[in-house]
């Protein structure tokens, strides 16, 4: 039964959370509180205020000890992801206690992490010791929602979306192309159109990727699905299971000459879709710090 708030509600605090996981675990009020060096008036008390200030009991007590109810299990799991987040802020920030150090924040495509910015970035890093990157993948469009947000200082997207209000320089050409077993490669083509793929069996990456995401909003315009065998992780793996037939993929040009093998042919897609190009993007050139200038000119230098 929901609780009655109290008059001045209780600002819940990282200490209260935890002492609220270590009851949880221990499955006791008394033994929790010990665990975390509290009496158990004191834990109890903190328990009563953060269920009030909640609005509803987060554990059942019993003569055997306690279980957590539904909103108890949905604080527990955002309990324990702010603690995991606590010790990566202490983490990052311990980094500046040996100088000072800056962070460029880049959200890109599956495209461009896979494929262009390893080897770009490695060699920046280099040359820049005081400087880390935060690289993290995104689809295109929520790439551009992200910027727009000010929740990065650089994203790369494919031009197929719209990049107004942002300021955008050329990065590279991204073709996609249909990758085959050698066996299944059709014969007598020198592209296919992406319809006649979905005749086939798929390998893909995770549905959550920015790749996979981007193919099935194409299937999805012409009132058509994709049948996944199977998905993993890396483009690698994809690759690996075209190669012993498990079925076709989707991939840039990039990644299947990069891998490629006698059991593996491919043909680009003859849809104007899939002839991309990535965009570097800045919400504005002029308002970049130094590194992330440095960053994005060095990026845009390397345009082929």
């Amino acid at each position: 039964m929901p609780l009655n708030r109290s008059v001045l509600p209780h600002r819940i605090s990282t200490y209260d959370l935890h002492v609220f996981a270590s009851i949880a675990e221990a499955g006791s009020i008394t033994r929790g509180a010990e665990n975390v060096h509290l009496s158990l008036a004191a834990a109890s008390t903190r328990l009563q205020k953060m269920e009030h200030a909640l609005g509803t009991a987060l554990l059942q007590r019993s003569k055997h000890g306690v279980k957590l109810t539904d909103a108890g299990r949905t604080l527990l799991r955002h309990a324990g992801r702010l603690e995991r987040e606590l010790e990566m802020l202490h983490a990052e920030m311990a980094a500046f206690a040996h100088g000072v150090r800056s962070t460029v924040r880049v959200l890109c495509n599956t495209a461009a992490m896979t494929e262009y910015l390893p080897p770009l970035i490695g060699r920046f890093l280099v040359e820049h010791q005081a400087l880390d990157i935060d690289l993290r993948e995104l689809g295109s469009q929520d790439v551009l929602s992200a910027m727009r947000q000010e929740q990065a200082d650089i994203g790369i997207v494919a031009d197929y979306v719209r990049t107004e209000g942002l300021n955008t320089r050329f990065f590279r050409e991204d073709r996609l192309v249909a990758v085959f077993p050698t066996a299944q490669r059709p014969r007598q083509k020198v592209s296919v159109p992406f319809t006649d793929l979905l005749q086939y069996p798929f390998v893909g990456l995770p549905s959550e990727s920015g790749l996979s995401r981007f193919i099935q909003n194409q299937a999805i315009q012409y009132g058509r699905g994709i049948h996944y065998r199977v998905r993993v992780r890396s483009l690698d793996a994809v690759v690996s299971l075209v190669a012993d037939e498990v079925g076709i993929a989707i991939l840039p040009e990039t990644t299947a000459r990069r891998l490629a093998s006698p059991k593996i042919d491919w043909l680009p897609l003859a849809d104007p879709w899939a002839n991309r190009k990535l965009l570097l993007c800045t919400t504005s050139d002029a308002t970049l710090t130094g590194p992330a200038a440095a960053l994005l000119d060095f990026l845009s230098g390397s345009a082929r």
